[in-house]
């Protein structure tokens, strides 16, 4: 599996193969399902969505707080508002909300060592001072984490390892050995860390006293609504994107033992309640209008570029001073997410992508700079 980090994409093989290439009792449709464009960035998004003509994808903008137009592409799998797709990296966002939630609760302190809140297993030693690992450095990912994960993925019949044996001893995409520890001093610098987020998902047990899943359930997805949003292993749930490669062919379905870091899987339509609510960052918002702005401040800076704030991709600072926040997600063999806000205006994107490598993140990009009028992070990245 590979990650969004700043080089853009940086992060069980399925029994059946049908099932891999279409998991739902839906019929099939054709391909470019959607409502009338209403602005010229919602026509060229589904131009480029049909022209790419991925396995599956679910594409939505959202304007002033309102669905603008939906598209929904597909090779002959039924797509539509409640299809699930994999996240990915996404899913660390949603751990982030659920951190923020114990952080209201008055239960955790962002400035506290994370090692005050866990005690099933701990920081291996090292030459730098691992209580500099505080809740808020591991959400920026500047806690000094050089495990650099990246987690590798179990086919459909493997047995997945606990969360202790997962930070013990991780398995990575690339099959390196892989150590989560502190690597670097705390606080110094910017480094994606996969790790940080499995630390991360045993706090919110510890400190819930309940298992991560429910937790973020009760927490963060029912009182939105988001009743297609899980951590269950996607091949065991119907009506779902399946999985294809980059040349839209079916592929093979993965289960992911690090929840909290890659392990989300959502539809269009429980994203586009999250991304309207912490876009007006209303009553129905699973966190207050005052902690969604707290977690778009920036944390975490590359040069002068911030980057990242709490859990947040930092993609492009507005015309008024805020930064358009929101995560992508990337796994192997080709699934691509994107979901972003622009708080100053209650607009939003949303792609889901399972049969291309980058497309979400492409347009992700695009609608950046046409809401912003300024490249997004990767897009500078690269140019580095």
């Amino acid at each position: 599996m590979r990650h969004i980090g700043l080089n853009l994409l940086l992060p069980a093989v399925a029994v059946m193969w049908v099932a891999a290439a279409c998991v739902n009792d839906q019929p099939s449709f054709s391909p470019g399902q959607q409502t009338k464009p209403v602005s010229p960035f919602c026509e060229e998004a589904i131009s480029t969505l049909d022209d790419a003509r991925p396995g599956a994808a679910a594409f939505v903008l959202i304007e002033g707080g309102e669905v603008a137009c939906e598209h929904f592409r597909s090779n002959g799998c039924h797509i539509d508002r409640d299809t699930v797709f994999s996240t990915a990296s996404f899913s660390k966002w949603i751990t982030a909300l659920g951190v923020m939630r114990l952080v209201e609760l008055g239960r955790v302190d962002l400035d506290a060592p994370v090692s005050r809140y866990v005690s099933r297993w701990k920081l291996p030693e090292s030459v730098h001072d691992n209580d500099l690992v505080t809740v808020r450095r591991l959400l920026s990912h500047t806690a000094g984490l050089t495990d650099g994960l990246g987690f590798g993925d179990y086919r459909a019949e493997e047995i997945l390892p606990s969360l202790e044996e997962s930070l013990e001893n991780p398995r990575a995409s690339n099959g390196r050995k892989a150590v989560i520890a502190v690597g670097q001093e705390p606080g110094k610098v910017f480094l994606y860390s996969g790790g940080g987020y499995l630390i991360l998902q045993l706090m919110i047990e510890e400190v819930s006293g309940q298992p991560f899943e429910a937790f973020i359930d009760s927490a963060i997805l029912t009182p939105l609504g988001m009743e297609r949003s899980s951590f269950k292993y996607i091949g065991d749930i119907a009506n779902t994107s399946g999985s294809f490669d980059k040349e839209g062919k079916p592929a093979p379905q993965f289960q992911y033992a690090a929840a909290g870091a890659t392990a989300f899987s959502s539809s269009a339509r429980d994203l586009t309640r999250l991304a309207r609510a912490l876009a007006a960052a209303d009553a129905s918002a699973p966190i207050s209008g005052a902690s969604v702005a707290r977690m778009r401040e920036p944390e975490a800076k590359v040069g002068a570029l911030p980057i990242w704030g709490l859990g947040t991709i930092l993609y492009a600072q507005t015309t008024g001073g805020e930064h358009v926040f929101g995560h992508d997600g990337a796994n192997d063999p080709a699934i691509n997410v994107s979901v972003r806000i622009n708080p100053e205006n209650g607009h939003a994107l949303i792609v889901l992508v399972s049969g291309h490598p980058s497309l979400a993140t492409d347009l992700g990009a695009r609608w950046v700079l046409a809401e912003t009028g300024k490249p997004d992070i990767f897009t500078l990245m690269r140019r580095r």
